[in-house]
């Protein structure tokens, strides 16, 4: 059986696709392993490929104070990347990447068995929800095919990076933060 540590141990010494001979650090995931909520992101940029956790940058700095507004800490949740190495210059993960990473998300899922998928950023929306824009269906619930068969429940977001180049996306990212506890709430009690 796996365990989230020998899962990290895998991540951190995978060599699955040609990202391990760029990356300074894998970035496995960080945060509480019984957590309710799951964000995910796309791939780790620059500074957390050099510290090797999650969102620690620019957009990770913007995605605390979002889950501040919420009364959420880091240690409340569980955050990960659906490609856990930095592809080369921040590019956008290409294909190959993702399938070969997407074993470690299903088992991240499968362990930590959040009630609420948050996804950041196209790529991950994609990887949850495909053929969904997420113009369109940003900030809304979706209940789709989880990991392990089951329904899932997901809530498509705007990556916070989108916001540090256009400053309109701030309080679309703060409205949709601000309807996580009340989802959260109704999950918890259906």
């Amino acid at each position: 059986m796996n365990t989230l540590k020998s899962i990290n141990e895998e991540i951190l010494s995978c060599q699955k696709c040609g990202l391990y001979k760029t990356r300074t650090h894998a970035v496995p995931g960080d945060g509480n392993m019984n957590a309710d909520i799951m964000f995910v992101g796309e791939a780790p940029g620059k500074a957390e490929d050099i510290q090797g956790k999650p969102f620690v940058g620019a957009a990770g700095k913007f995605l605390d104070e979002l889950l501040a507004e919420i009364d959420l800490k880091r240690s409340d949740i569980f955050i990960t990347n659906i490609v856990k190495c930095r592809p080369p210059n921040n590019r956008d993960p290409q294909d190959n990447e993702i399938s070969v990473c997407w074993p470690y998300l299903e088992e991240q899922v499968k362990l930590i068995k959040p009630k609420l998928i948050i996804t950041l950023g196209r790529y991950a929306m994609n990887r949850f929800l495909p053929d969904l824009k997420i113009s369109q269906v940003h900030g809304q619930a979706k209940r789709y095919k989880g990991v392990g068969g089951g329904i899932q429940v997901y809530f498509p977001m705007y990556h916070p990076a989108v916001a540090l180049y256009n400053g309109s996306y701030r309080e679309i990212l703060k409205a949709d933060m601000r309807k996580i506890p009340k989802l959260l709430s109704m999950i918890q009690s259906a």
